[in-house]
């Protein structure tokens, strides 16, 4: 006669492996993890579009689980989507965020929102960001170190300049990660004649030591990459003049566009990358390296040429 022992015990194992599973089996089809990737229902206002750029700026309430309110540019890869938007809308719409961009995939007209949704209004606008070819704007301020940096300090070298802020609850932390994979791509033989820079959108609460701290955590190679920051009044000055945006909201966040700008050795913007979607890494190392590659073309003041090898923007 067998034991009922070895019978019991792979009831129990079996019991167990269904208690286990039943948690899973009650979960929604579109459980995911908060602030993963995913498609979030949304609500706001139509601030901007930009067709060129396929971009929004909406002025869109909290979305559980992904961002606080706040006024934000986001890439449109349907065109015909695009061309249905207009400022002043006040739309219901789904944000696809894919770990390394958000996208708008879907938006319905709910009304309208008045003259607080037309660009230039109350939020940043794609229209206002300093023009390709136009010489960048110049900046005076203080690396992670303490130590003063300044736009001109950084002639002849190809320069990558970004904004964040480090308590950033959306796509800052992405951007510096995508910046990061490109630093770390890069051509050793040009590394000495490339700068990666990030302005702080918020100078009130990143210190040099939050900054350092903000590079580090995300993989930054500081020797050639400088967190800045300053005065505020400073800060707000050569925000104002890459036309980024930077308007504080009631919880903290700020309300800015998503804009990185490629500046040759003569201190020319030579490209723009606006959106997530239009920072592959790949792309952005190769326009990097062209560019740093014609600085010893051009005697190390660098004519640059455009990013995409056409001798100039627009």
């Amino acid at each position: 006669m067998h034991s009922p022992l070895p019978l019991l015990s792979g009831r129990l194992r079996l019991l167990a492996t269904l208690l286990l599973a039943l948690p899973l089996a009650l979960a929604p089809a579109g459980c995911r993890r908060p602030g993963g990737p995913g498609v979030y229902h949304a609500h706001g206002v139509v601030e901007d579009v930009n067709a060129e750029y396929g971009q929004v700026v909406i002025a869109h309430e909290d979305i559980p689980g992904l961002m606080p309110a706040m006024t934000m540019s986001f890439d449109v890869p349907d065109r015909a989507l695009l061309e249905r938007l207009q400022p002043g809308q006040r739309i219901a719409f789904d944000l696809e965020f894919t770990g390394k961009a958000y996208r708008v995939v879907s938006a319905t007209v709910e009304g309208t929102a008045g003259s607080a949704g037309v660009a230039g209004s109350s939020g940043p606008s794609v229209g206002d960001v300093a023009p390709q070819g136009d010489p960048a704007p110049p900046f005076q301020l203080i690396d992670q170190d303490g130590n003063p940096l300044s736009l001109a300090d950084l002639r002849g070298k190809a320069v990558l300049l970004d904004f964040i802020y480090t308590r950033c609850p959306g796509p800052c932390p992405i951007l510096t990660g995508l910046h990061v994979e490109v630093q770390k791509g890069l051509d050793p033989a040009l590394r000495d004649r490339i700068h990666f820079v990030s302005i702080s959108l918020d100078p009130v609460n990143d210190t040099p030591t939050a900054l350092r701290e903000y590079g580090r955590k995300r993989g930054a190679d500081l020797s050639d990459w400088s967190f800045l920051t300053g005065p505020p009044e400073a800060v707000q000055a050569v925000l104002a003049a890459y036309g980024v945006g930077s308007a504080r909201q009631a919880d903290g966040s700020i309300s800015h566009l998503v804009v990185t700008f490629l500046i040759d050795g003569r201190g020319r913007i030579v490209h723009r990358y606006i959106g997530l979607d239009d920072h592959d890494p790949k792309r952005v190392r190769s326009d990097l390296e062209r560019v740093a590659r014609a600085l010893d073309a051009a005697g190390g003041a660098g004519a640059g040429g455009s990013a995409d090898g056409s001798g100039g923007g627009t």
